[in-house]
């Protein structure tokens, strides 16, 4: 699976188009929809998956919406479990205390997460904004903790992150 990142917006938020097999799919269509739709090139969308609803983070997901083909994955709509889509496997986890509609999303094959804000580089998600939660971001984070720690974590601002890097650098896994 190729991974492309797609910096949008004003707040710099991580879009990530993953491609395979000529199918592609989208994490987080924060704003800049011509640069999105540049990295999907001539490959297929079959879905779109929403880490939480902040606005950063889902600018650009209207114009996903006319295509019916496409799917949208979103808290609302998301059980905790694994999913396939075309050749593209993932398993959501909830991930709730930067939003309360916080998850993350697992590629086992490619030893990948999707994280949105959930954690960054040496730091988390913000818990003081509405839904933010200090408990719940606790609970995420011992979660997170039970994963295998050469894991890749790609977050929804900044640069990409493995739990060994953030079990030795980051003060809120300590």
């Amino acid at each position: 699976m190729e991974i492309k990142k797609v910096i949008t917006g004003v707040l710099d938020e991580n879009c990530y188009v993953l491609i395979k097999n000529n199918t592609a799919i989208i994490i987080d269509p924060g704003d800049d929809y011509l640069d999105i739709k540049e990295a999907i090139g001539e490959n297929k969308v079959l879905a779109v998956l929403i880490t939480h609803s902040h606005f950063d983070h889902i600018g650009a997901l209207r114009n996903f919406l006319t295509k019916r083909s496409i799917k949208i994955f979103k808290k609302s709509s998301l059980e905790e479990k694994e999913y396939t889509i075309g050749d593209f496997k993932f398993k959501c986890i909830y991930t709730p205390g930067h939003s309360k509609d916080s998850v993350s999303f697992f590629f086992e094959e490619n030893n990948c997460m999707f994280v949105g804000d959930f954690i960054f580089k040496e730091s988390i998600g913000r818990t003081d904004l509405p839904g933010g939660d200090n408990n719940d971001m606790k609970e995420s984070l011992n979660k997170l903790l039970a994963f295998n720690e050469s894991i890749t974590l790609y977050p929804g601002h900044d640069d990409e992150t493995t739990l060994k890097y953030e079990k030795e650098h980051n003060p809120y896994l300590k």
